[in-house]
């Protein structure tokens, strides 16, 4: 069996899921930024993942089936900008509302949990396959 698909594969979803941290990290930190150097307030950023093959000795036998995770793109949420009346605020309009950025904390909380148990589960699932790779080598002596 080769091992080095499985430590791709595991490899793929860690970097895969740090970059998700870094994305939400980001999200939370902007969360009440009004202003941005583009103009307007802050656009919460949606990380996209798509799948790609993986390439190794089991590539024939299970064509489909393994699969490594990989950054397709980070994108703008343009959609559920929230306007508040706060004539005081400086970035109001001369109505007095202030447009928002779209992130809810709440769901941002929850989807980095979602991605620390997901990264967790890839460091258990490369540990297992480092604990089985170590003991085939002990068979083998």
């Amino acid at each position: 069996m080769d091992f080095m698909v499985n430590f791709r594969i595991c490899a793929s979803g860690l970097a895969a899921q740090r970059h998700k941290m870094s994305i939400i990290s980001t999200n939370l930190s902007n969360a009440q930024t009004t202003r941005t150097m583009e103009g307007g307030p802050y656009k919460k950023k949606i990380l996209l993942l798509t799948t790609t093959p993986v390439e190794g000795a089991f590539k024939e036998k299970l064509r489909d089936a393994l699969r490594a995770v990989k950054v397709r793109g980070v994108v703008e949420d343009n959609q559920g900008m929230k306007r508040i009346y706060d004539p005081g605020h400086p970035d109001a309009d001369p109505a007095g509302f202030v447009t928002m950025p779209n992130v809810n904390v709440v769901t941002e909380m929850a989807d980095m949990i979602l991605a620390n148990r997901t990264y967790e589960a890839c460091v258990t699932a490369f540990d297992s396959a480092k604990s089985m790779a170590l003991k085939t080598i002990d068979i083998g002596r």
